[in-house]
């Protein structure tokens, strides 16, 4: 059965604020393709959790996460397969908060969430039940 993994993607502000993110996602991803089989990738899980975002406040906006999340499943599909690119969970992580995750989560191509500190609160339920 082997280990299942999450692979966390992002850029830092700079390169966001330069307009390098899908360059830079695109090159993280490309190094650990190197690595893996096409048989790995379903054991794999990946987060986009742009640097800038974590356990700031900061959250990306629904429309650069979307932006993102398509640009990693077009990738997964130009470089590994259609399958792959279909089956591949691809979440969000990044200060996901029940105030944000609900517009977060009717995006096409976000499947779940990454959740650090707010896992701790009693409003995590609201992040759990965000597709309901």
């Amino acid at each position: 059965m082997g280990v299942y993994v999450i692979l966390c993607i992002g850029e830092s502000l700079e390169e966001r604020e330069a307009g390098k993110t899908l360059d830079v996602v695109t090159r993280q991803l490309n190094a650990v393709a190197e690595r893996l089989s096409s048989r790995d990738w379903p054991k794999v899980v990946i987060a986009y959790e742009p640097i800038w975002a974590i356990g700031t406040g900061k959250v990306a906006t629904t429309e650069q996460a979307q932006e993102v999340h398509a640009s990693i499943r077009k990738w997964l599909g130009d470089k590994i397969s259609t399958d792959t690119a279909e089956n591949v969970r691809v979440i969000y992580g990044g200060s996901v908060t029940e105030k944000n995750c609900r517009d977060l989560a009717q995006q096409p191509d976000v499947d779940g969430f990454l959740v650090g500190g707010a896992s701790l609160k009693p409003a995590f339920i609201d992040i759990i039940n965000s597709r309901l």
